[in-house]
């Protein structure tokens, strides 16, 4: 199979080219970077912007599949960067892929398109898109879901949606790194009573899930037009998690704390202030962060078993055994 692989230089994307490599396919990558060491490893690098139409052209030209995990996150910023490059990016791509007749074409999303504020238990993947968002990332991540679910069946392409929740693991350059750096300045503060539970998903286990779903759509297959959540089979408690980490580090466990409702209050001051003031550097706190940080967030993978097989293969207690060289770098750093 000849795929590509948009944000392939990325945390989840490194690994899902590397699977795709191990099983033999040819793999391609789309990026705003250049990754010569993919390229010495037979990866097809292709550079452009996802905003740009005329840059996927030649990387989507002659593909079987197209695994778009190229996404803009983060929880502050202007709704016109997350909505150009998340939503019309991801309608590009689709444009693309029908242009070029690619027959599939398999989308990573988020359990966050489905936030609505309140916190969820085992959801199913009946949950609703909310009528807001308390912030853009979602919104636009939403939108594009949409898009691509609508595309399916249309000029020959397949499609599936994939939500995978809290992607961790090796590697990572963004979520671990910033908590061990705020551990170690002290400034790692427990919003709410720290009972909240939440899924996970171990990112070999993520990039194992794309193959799967890849693998099992074709026209009139269960997961053709479909979305779903991805994730360990058991959540965790998240503040008993994020010390476990600290641990692997020889860092203390987290000891202040944050009662929920003022975090969330702290949240509203912060953003009123950041809007009012016109500062772009994402604020200390907001109320996204603050209810994904104090409620729960569990989802229920029984529709992607169902549908194609899917099965975590790492354990969470494996996973915390290789990311352990990384925390112990960082806490020594």
């Amino acid at each position: 199979m000849r795929a590509l692989v948009t944000g392939g230089g990325g945390f989840l994307g490194r690994f899902l080219v590397e699977q795709l490599q191990a099983r033999g396919d040819t793999v391609s990558i789309f990026s705003r970077g250049d990754y010569p060491e993919l390229t010495t490893q037979g990866v097809t690098v292709f550079r452009g912007d996802l905003r740009q139409p005329k840059d996927l052209e030649p990387a989507v030209s002659g593909q079987d599949a197209v695994f778009h995990v190229a996404a803009l996150p983060g929880i502050w910023g202007p709704w016109k960067t997350f909505y150009e490059i998340n939503t019309l990016g991801t309608e590009h791509v689709i444009q693309a892929c029908r242009k070029h007749s690619v027959a599939r074409l398999i989308y990573t999303s988020s359990p966050s398109v489905v936030y609505d504020g309140r916190p969820h238990s085992q959801a199913e993947e009946s949950l609703p898109y909310p009528q807001r968002y308390l912030c853009h990332y979602p919104h636009s991540k939403a939108l594009a879901e949409q898009a691509v679910l609508a595309a399916n069946g249309v000029d020959g392409l397949q499609t599936v949606a994939l939500r995978p929740h809290l992607i961790w693991g090796p590697r990572d350059q963004h979520l671990i790194p910033r908590l061990i750096a705020r551990a170690r300045q002290g400034r790692l503060v427990q919003v709410g009573d720290g009972s909240n539970l939440v899924s996970m998903s171990y990112v070999e286990n993520a990039a194992t899930a794309h193959l799967q779903a890849h693998d099992a759509l074709s026209p009139g297959s269960a997961c053709a037009g479909q979305a779903y959540f991805i994730n360990e089979l058991e959540p965790v408690p998240l503040w008993g998690w994020v010390n476990d980490l600290l641990a692997l580090g020889g860092l203390p466990p987290v000891r202040r704390r944050i009662p929920a409702n003022l975090a969330w209050g702290l949240g509203a001051c912060c953003e009123l202030a950041s809007g009012v003031l016109r500062r772009t550097a994402e604020p200390p706190m907001t109320r996204f962060l603050a209810s994904q940080l104090s409620q729960s967030h569990c989802y229920s993978t029984e529709k992607a078993r169902r549908d194609f097989g899917y099965r975590p293969a790492v354990s969470y207690e494996e996973g915390m055994q290789r990311l352990a060289p990384l925390v112990q770098a960082l806490a020594a750093s």
